[in-house]
């Protein structure tokens, strides 16, 4: 779930981004200071919704398509290691728990985190997950990384959630203002209306599709001052639906994925239970393959291409 600051103070990267060229080389976009990058969170942050094809099981997000982009974006010679935590279904205090001292034993300048959103959706008060979430942005930010925090995507007219949009409001005030005490950045998920679009979501309605982590990403780089070279998606506009094709399709996702996630609710198990991060380890994105079981404290010596 994420408001951009209006009057924050300036960071490294807005000193130093330049507008995108047609042609991108690395050594002509040396437009960051970031060298470590690593994502927490939940299913958002993991990417559900965004699968790979080439890579069963595994889902890129916004996370992986933004860090792909800060790669191709460091001088020659130096690569971006990215981690990425994120454990779909977890709760504000199981990121605080499991994620928050793994990342920070990455030595990383960059981090993200986007949590407090399963919890809002079990009906929290926004007021004590802003005090919790307050605590895990202190932790953040001690070792003087750049974090960056989301609000929440605006839920007004999103099936089920639709019904919580005031409490997902004083969340992102809430947000805000947990920013400001860290000098931390927002990206601003309540102002990106594009993904009040069909094709933003995926078929269960609840993650976003490859689009809606596509266009999140470029939101995000924006947010960091990077330039990038993700273009917006033109999708055409769905076909009309008659009134039965649209009840079939509601009767359909009800029966496939809201009854199942209401069952979860009610047991109180997760999607994420036995699910371990699907980058555990500081590496680069292109060249070798990640090194799975590596020590994250030495040095990283992969040249990326």
């Amino acid at each position: 779930m994420s408001n951009q600051q209006e009057s924050a103070p300036q960071h490294p990267a807005a000193a130093e981004a330049e507008p995108p060229a047609d042609v991108v080389t690395r050594a002509e976009t040396a437009a960051h200071p970031w060298r470590r990058y690593v994502a927490i969170g939940d299913s958002f942050t993991e990417g559900i919704g965004d699968p790979d094809p080439d890579r069963p099981g595994y889902h890129r997000g916004w996370a992986d398509r933004a860090a792909e982009e800060l790669a191709r974006r460091t001088p020659d010679g130096e690569d971006l290691a990215y981690a990425n935590l994120a454990v779909r279904g977890k709760l504000l205090d199981q990121i605080a728990a499991d994620q928050v001292e793994p990342a920070l034993a990455l030595r990383p300048d960059l981090i993200s985190v986007c949590a407090g959103g399963n919890d809002i959706l079990r009906r929290a008060d926004p007021d004590d997950v802003a005090v919790r979430l307050d605590a895990v942005v202190e932790r953040l930010s001690a070792d003087g990384a750049t974090v960056l925090l989301f609000n929440a995507t605006d839920t007004k007219d999103t099936p089920v959630l639709g019904r919580i949009r005031g409490t997902v409001a004083i969340y992102n005030e809430n947000v805000r203002t947990v920013a400001l005490r860290h000098d931390a950045l927002v990206a601003d998920m309540w102002s990106l209306k594009e993904l009040a679009r069909r094709e933003m979501w995926a078929e269960d309605r609840l993650h976003f599709s490859a689009t809606g982590h596509h266009t999140i990403a470029a939101m995000v780089l924006d947010t960091l001052a990077v330039p990038h070279g993700l273009e917006p998606l033109r999708p055409e506009p769905a076909a009309p639906r008659t009134w039965r094709q649209a009840r079939a399709s509601d009767a359909a996702w009800a029966r496939t994925h809201l009854a199942p996630w209401v069952v979860r609710r009610i047991r109180g198990v997760s999607s994420g239970d036995g699910v371990s991060a699907k980058r555990p380890v500081p590496a680069p994105l292109f060249g070798a393959e990640m090194p799975h079981g590596s020590d994250p404290t030495e040095p990283l010596d992969v040249v990326a291409r």
